[in-house]
């Protein structure tokens, strides 16, 4: 069966993005993107760049881990914001919100469902894995589901910010298996953890 993935980017101090929920690796962002760090992201995880920068490193093809990305609506409209209606497109793009009418691309999927009830439907269907890109809101509510945690931990504090479950995340302490790790010269460590039975 397919796995629901959460593959985030976190802080040493378990936040995902700055309180603003704004991009932190966009323009004026805080977060520290080392050379060394980029080349494992292509070499390792193709798919989960963003459509323009797989152009500008010659990526192309079928990503090798996932097939599918499940993503917010505050998310996805940090792509908006930055002029991309659909910033995966070689991946099913499915988007999270009770707000939207109208998808701005028809390639990406609108749904105003419960999202638990998607993740358990699509995990059925045969394929690659499927990743949750965020928010912690998101993250939060498939928090039973999620399967596996790929966290690409930064040598970074910031202090206060968006946690990696989101601000309403419940309490529910769960313990997870260490299957691999990468430690990179820049600091950034590549934690893969699978749920415990």
């Amino acid at each position: 069966m397919r796995k629901l993935v959460y593959y985030i980017a976190t802080t040493v101090d378990g936040f995902i993005a700055g309180p603003d929920g704004a991009d932190p690796t966009g323009p004026g962002g805080f977060w520290p993107i080392p050379e060394d760090y980029l080349r494992h992201l292509i070499a390792e995880y193709p798919e989960t760049l963003p459509g323009p920068a797989r152009q500008a490193f010659g990526i192309d093809g079928e990503g090798a881990r996932f097939d599918t990305m499940l993503e917010g609506r505050h998310t996805y409209e940090i792509g908006l914001k930055a002029g991309l209606t659909d910033a995966y497109p070689h991946l099913r793009h499915l988007v999270f919100s009770r707000t939207m009418r109208e998808s701005p691309d028809p390639a990406v999927e609108l749904v105003s469902t419960d999202p638990v009830a998607t993740a358990r439907e699509l995990k059925r269907h045969d394929g690659k894995d499927i990743w949750v890109i965020g928010g912690g809101a998101l993250a939060g509510a498939l928090y039973d589901e999620i399967d596996q945690l790929i966290v690409k931990l930064a040598p970074l504090t910031i202090g206060t910010g968006i946690p990696l479950f989101g601000r309403e995340a419940v309490f529910a302490p769960r313990t997870w298996n260490l299957v691999s790790h990468t430690v990179l010269d820049s600091g950034a460590i590549f934690l893969t953890y699978d749920r415990s039975a």
